[in-house]
């Protein structure tokens, strides 16, 4: 079991460890004590109705939602609504490689999906909070993936829901982009097949990392207009050493590889034996696909693809030259457009 100081309370919390118990995984296998990281903002009205879930991207904590998106006058309106943001299983915060022991330890942690998290935040929300629905899910591109699966595999409980940045079926060309983001670390022979001793026996695999999210995570307008610049860096390589290489490089590589594998195979169909219009076609909440309009990993022409198939979905394209990247919350416009369009999405009547 590591003691990474990268995870903790005073980078990230405040948060709560809730244990849910056991959790049968989908590859076989279960995590016997499964342990959420949970941070709440807000308070539960008495009819149980003013709550809303926010989960997790890739590397994420609940920590950067409360920053960039949750917040007095916002749209994630803590006077408003009760807003619980759960970490994803394998982030470093919840239960992870990096703080699993035993036979789960490191790289023998077992393999998660997108649908385990979903039915660990389901037992969650349904017996820790006694919660019958949800007015909101929304959530950024691993965040935008349990949001889908979230709305198809509860479509009674989730009234509606906002995927921003992300698929409800990932696509074969982000898989193999996927797969090099892996490599990236693996390749390090300080890797050790994922027994090292810290993320700085690492470093080189992790710097590689960043490199390519540096590659994919911004848009090339980002860059030809200079906004790294504007955020502090005065040269390219300035942004990557210290900006991107600067985020991941504490970070423990068998999470990050564990987050991975669990992005790669994103795919609400897996609840309708492949067929994903049959998938999708489930869904009763009110629904808002808010792609980011430069985005690499998740452009919006597969985002629409998808959501022409999610009954009365509305198409609703952030425009933003970060990219993917957006989500960090560097572009005000983006979490401008991002409030009008959930305060509408709130504000609509829902069954």
């Amino acid at each position: 079991m590591s003691t990474n100081p990268y995870y903790g309370q005073e980078g990230h919390g405040p948060y709560e460890l809730i244990g849910i118990g056991n959790l049968e995984l989908e590859e076989g296998g279960n995590i016997p004590d499964c342990q959420l990281a949970v941070a709440t903002h807000g308070t539960l009205n008495a009819a149980k109705d003013n709550a809303i879930l926010v989960p997790t991207w890739y590397s994420g904590t609940s920590k950067i939602m409360e920053q960039v998106y949750i917040g007095n006058g916002r749209a994630l309106d803590p006077a408003k609504y009760f807003i619980i943001v759960v970490n994803q299983i394998g982030n470093g915060l919840s239960t992870s490689p990096n703080n699993s022991g035993g036979a789960q330890a490191g790289p023998t942690f077992p393999k998660v999906r997108i649908g385990d998290d979903v039915r660990a935040q389901h037992k969650l929300l349904t017996e820790k909070y006694g919660l019958k629905s949800l007015a909101l899910v929304v959530g950024g591109s691993m965040g935008a993936q349990q949001t889908y699966e979230w709305a198809v595999r509860y479509p009674d409980f989730v009234k509606r829901a906002a995927p921003i940045a992300g698929t409800a079926k990932n696509t074969e060309h982000d898989f193999v982009f996927t797969e090099t983001l892996s490599e990236a670390i693996t390749s390090d022979p300080g890797f050790n097949g994922g027994k090292y001793g810290s993320p700085a026996d690492v470093a080189d695999g992790l710097k590689r990392h960043a490199k390519l999210w540096t590659v994919m995570g911004w848009s090339t307008d980002f860059f030809r207009e200079g906004r790294h610049k504007v955020l502090g860096f005065d040269s390219m390589q300035a942004f990557v050493d210290t900006f991107m290489t600067g985020y991941f490089a504490p970070m423990d590589p068998n999470d990050l590889l564990a987050m991975a594998w669990k992005w790669q195979r994103g795919d609400v169909s897996r609840n309708t034996g492949g067929d994903l219009a049959s998938a999708l076609g489930r869904i009763k909440a009110k629904t808002y696909v808010m792609p980011i309009s430069h985005d690499m990993f998740f452009p919006p022409s597969d985002c629409e693809v998808e959501q022409r198939l999610i009954p009365g979905s509305q198409f609703r394209p952030l425009k933003s030259i970060c990219g993917h990247l957006g989500l960090f919350g560097v572009d005000p416009e983006l979490l401008a457009q991002l409030d009008a369009n959930l305060n509408e999405l709130l504000a609509a009547p829902v069954s």
